[in-house]
């Protein structure tokens, strides 16, 4: 099939809009409040994020309310790059505008573009599109963070606003299932059976109704994992042996929250100093994994510090994990869940596996099983005058005091839905 009849066809399985009432069945993301702000702002719209975490389904419901709000559904094209990755921009508005007989200047038009990365110099093209077209509305969506290149820094400043999906959130995951716990004391039960699944979903909105473990098993590690580290990354970064990049990854899957120490993985998979650190670099930039900082007041010293790593879905330890694996995955999903960037190592290996800065500095223990060393949570609070810490529990709720510090045990579930 010639490329401009295969891009006729795309066109019109993508947009049935073009002929029929457009019917979705949306859930509400958080994000989409936050996003909302900017859809009628002149700059592109970007959403970043994992595989499958619905970043082409808030896609879609910004077409079904931009028809609802009066928008002529005829000037809405969405396109995913996925399977046209040689063809360039002007080709497809080309095309669009002689098969539809579309004047490109007279009217207002929003183009949607699905993992845009996946072409050549996507930044150009679209920088090229906003400069010249100020009657087209940009929504882009890449499985990589599109600004972690210089070049799309350097191209696209000011020019657009970059919105990153995450997994589901708790409440979100609630949501989904259409479950209502109110009041929490009557449901305390209930919700520790759901967070217990939630754990296990990955967070996923495909997942949240799937009872079967083994089919999470394999959705996560074929439809995500997979398609992430042998089609996206190849494509986008330059990799010599994809079984180190696989192996790293396993590593820290298998065991997260580890200390990673270039000199020793690097000794460990074969391969130099710098290639790990650039493999690491490529699987966070892909979603696939998260670093913690070593926290300190001292912002210079943060960066020369430990860091740890964690894999953004906490269900793979039940993929890749061997000991104590749900004490792992329970640390794992409040280190996401709770949105943390650093962590707290002393010299004499005290710990804090959460530390927030935001408003205040906030030190938090993950506790799946019995709650009896937090000695570094209490050294923390004493080294940096903090008044209260917490300790998130599987299904443990007290308040104590310790050396003359508030510490206040709560459950995952409810810190989640309080927070």
């Amino acid at each position: 099939m010639a490329q401009k009849d295969r891009i006729k066809k795309a066109l019109i399985e993508s947009n049935p809009w073009w002929k029929q009432k457009l019917e979705i069945g949306y859930k509400d993301r958080e994000i989409y409040v936050e996003l909302k702000k900017y859809l009628d702002a002149k700059q592109i719209i970007a959403l970043t994020g994992l595989r499958r975490v619905g970043k082409t389904t808030i896609m879609i419901k910004i077409v079904k309310d931009k028809i609802d709000s009066g928008f002529s559904p005829e000037n809405i094209v969405y396109f995913s790059f996925d399977t046209f990755r040689d063809l360039e921009l002007s080709e497809l508005i080309e095309v669009y505008s002689e098969e539809y007989e579309k004047n490109m200047q007279d009217s207002k038009y929003i183009f949607l573009f699905d993992e845009l990365q996946k072409i050549t110099n996507w930044e150009e093209q679209v920088k090229r599109l906003y400069d010249f077209h100020p009657n087209f509305k940009i929504i882009i969506s890449g499985s990589e963070s599109l600004f972690i290149r210089k070049k799309s820094k350097e191209s696209l400043a000011g020019r657009m606003f970059e919105f990153k999906v995450e997994s589901l959130s708790f409440k979100e995951f609630l949501s989904f299932k259409g479950i209502n716990f109110k009041p929490w004391g009557l449901y305390e039960k209930e919700l520790l059976k759901a967070f217990e699944e939630f754990m296990f979903s990955g967070g996923f909105p495909e997942l949240v109704d799937v009872k079967d473990k083994d089919f999470i098993k394999n959705y996560i590690k074929e439809t995500v994992v997979e398609k992430v580290l042998f089609r996206d990354i190849p494509l986008i970064f330059p990799i010599r042996d994809i079984s180190v990049l696989e192996s790293i990854f396993k590593l820290i899957s298998g065991n997260p929250g580890q200390i990673i120490e270039l000199n020793k993985l690097a000794a460990e998979v074969g391969i130099s100093r710098r290639v790990v650190s650039l493999y690491l670099g490529y699987l966070e930039s892909s979603f696939l994994i998260k670093k913690l900082y070593n926290f300190s007041k001292n912002k210079r010293k943060i960066e020369r510090k430990l860091k740890r790593y964690y894999p953004t879905i906490p269900a793979l330890g039940f993929i890749y994990g061997t000991e104590d694996v749900k004490t792992k995955i329970f640390e794992n999903a409040m280190v996401l869940q709770t949105g943390a960037n650093f962590f707290w190592r002393d010299a004499y290996k005290n710990e804090v596996d959460i530390v927030l800065d935001k408003d205040k500095i906030i030190p938090i223990e993950a506790k799946y099983g019995e709650i009896k060393d937090i000695g570094g949570l209490v050294k923390f609070m004493n080294n940096f005058n903090i008044k209260e810490g917490f300790v998130i529990s599987r299904d443990v709720e007290i308040k104590q005091k310790i050396e003359g510090k508030e510490i206040s045990v709560i459950p995952a579930w409810k810190w989640l839905l309080k927070n």
